[in-house]
């Protein structure tokens, strides 16, 4: 399982490659939207590239993870299209991976989400192929699982200037399992790669044997869960942090605890970390109206502060 610990994806090769536009998909006044892929662990992985029509490129950028979604009711964008727009108005451009399984991607495996984090990396590796985006100004924003994903990033890569979690999972994968269980986590049973939670569609992956049984073994063995769970690895986080919650999430099974955010905040503190908590009141897993419009202007300006206008 050494892979898929903090300490094996920041040992991972990570190949980059280049953002290739498979087609222009919306052009507004706001933003020009694009479907995109790139190559990550020899799999193609799509994408949705928005490009800001307000300032001048090369634009700073934003990494989008969205949620989990059933993969069989996801399409490109999902999770992110709101946040996007209103991040490309104030001259942003953004980019939000589908990952692996979802969207037009190619199927591939990600125990404990390791695979997302490697196809966010490799998409943060191919930003200098962008001719509009500047690599040097990258901030990262995840809602719930992307949140989890994110958390993994900022500890593998230390480019990122800012970050933003939203609803986010727990920085501990033992909560996670505990709510959730192996399949939603990896999103495999015996080998195979669930369309959903509790699916009961699947796809072989054709994993072997042995792996299939430490990934299970893997949820009782305490010490392993330290080394792959990212809230004890916060040494590794270089880039400011916010945690956005909602005090009514967690009430039901698709939700995140509220503790899951607090728990993480006073990690980073404990770790002398850069980090913000904030909570919105009444708000369930994505907020909406006034709530929502407050958490991204707060989200703008922090990324205006540490993105926009990095040295």
């Amino acid at each position: 399982m050494y892979p898929y610990t903090i300490d094996g994806l920041r040992h991972h090769f990570f190949q980059g490659g280049s953002v290739h536009i498979r087609a222009l998909l919306e052009e507004t006044d706001i933003y020009t939207r694009y479907l995109v892929d790139y190559p990550s662990d020899g799999l193609t992985i799509t994408a949705i590239m928005q490009v800001p029509k307000n300032g001048h490129a090369p634009f700073p950028v934003i990494v989008m993870n969205h949620g989990f979604f059933p993969r069989a009711s996801y399409a490109s964008g999902d999770g992110t299209w709101r946040a996007a727009e209103y991040l490309n108005k104030y001259g942003y451009l953004t980019l939000a991976s589908d990952y692996r399984s979802w969207g037009g991607a190619d199927v591939g495996p990600s125990l404990y989400y390791s695979g997302l984090v490697i196809d966010v990396v490799n998409l943060i590796k191919a930003v200098p192929s962008i001719p509009q985006a500047d690599p040097n100004r990258i901030g990262i924003w995840g809602h719930s699982m992307g949140g989890g994903v994110t958390l993994k990033v900022l500890e593998v890569d230390s480019s990122l200037k800012a970050a933003v979690l939203y609803s986010t999972v727990s920085g501990d994968d033992a909560d996670i399992l505990a709510r959730w269980g192996l399949g939603c986590i990896g999103d495999i049973a015996s080998g195979e790669l669930r369309l959903g939670c509790n699916s009961s569609d699947v796809v072989p992956l054709g994993l072997p044997a042995n792996l299939i049984q430490a990934y299970k073994d893997s949820s009782t063995n305490l010490n392993l869960l330290r080394q792959i769970s990212p809230i004890y690895h916060l040494d590794f986080v270089a880039a400011p942090v916010e945690i956005n919650y909602g005090t009514k999430d967690g009430q039901t099974l698709s939700g995140t605890p509220p503790d899951w955010s607090k728990k993480l905040y006073q990690a980073f503190k404990d770790a002398g970390k850069d980090a913000k908590l904030f909570a919105y009141e009444g708000e369930y897993h994505s907020f909406n109206g006034d709530a929502w419009l407050a958490f991204m202007d707060r989200t703008r300006q922090f990324f205006d502060q540490y993105v926009k206008n990095a040295q």
